[in-house]
């Protein structure tokens, strides 16, 4: 697939381009939904969110918070969750090989897919009560931002196969806007996103696992 600032990106930024052709060589499963309050807390038995509710999205979740969050999990069902890289999060954000083509996960209507800065009434909100995206897949835009294993980095032209971004860097990448994201280029499934990896984001960063089989 074709990652970054493509023609039905409209204003993308500087960190967006150039686009660049990914290929994705390993099968992965991704979330149909962001990681729960409901889950976290079964997990970890805590729960760091502003916002509760156990149909909420987890939230104020640091990277490395998130790390121990795998880690537990996979310990408890034998299973190999992780973060998604930044390309497979992409891939899934457009639609994958099902991709209309819009320039938000899933619609070119913002509101029919997204909680953000004009609808969310300043809060969370359960997952999947928008529209999913072409693979069934819900809150790719909005909601939480969600860590990327990446670090951030700039992009380069050159073709790539399993990218994984740079070897290291300040900050790790972050996806897909947030409830309070007011500025519409943040829920572009291209956008990206940047936060230190011990900082929580006050409220508006959580997580989508992947499953490798």
């Amino acid at each position: 697939f074709t990652m970054g600032a493509t023609s039905e990106m409209k204003d993308p930024w500087d960190d967006e381009k150039p686009t660049h052709q990914v290929t994705l060589t390993n099968d992965y499963y991704i979330g149909k939904t962001e990681v729960t309050q409901a889950l976290w807390k079964a997990v970890m038995g805590n729960n760091p969110s502003y916002f509760k509710g156990d149909n909420l999205p987890v939230a104020s979740v640091d990277w490395n918070g998130c790390q121990m969050f795998i880690s537990k999990l996979n310990s408890m069902t034998g299973q190999n969750f992780r973060l998604p890289t930044e390309a497979e999060w992409e891939f899934a954000a457009r639609g994958g090989n099902n991709s209309n083509h819009y320039q938000f996960s899933g619609s070119n209507k913002l509101g029919d897919v997204a909680w953000h800065g004009g609808n969310s009434g300043g809060k969370t909100h359960p997952v999947a009560t928008k529209r999913p995206n072409e693979l069934g897949i819900y809150d790719m835009c909005g909601n939480v931002w969600e860590w990327c294993s990446d670090w951030h980095g700039n992009y380069s032209s050159n073709s790539q196969t399993n990218p994984t971004g740079p070897n290291g860097g300040s900050y790790r990448v972050l996806r897909g806007g947030c409830w309070c994201s007011s500025i519409v280029g943040q829920l572009r499934s291209s956008s990206r996103g940047s936060w230190f990896t011990h900082e929580d984001g006050y409220g508006h960063l959580g997580l989508r696992l992947v499953l490798s089989p």
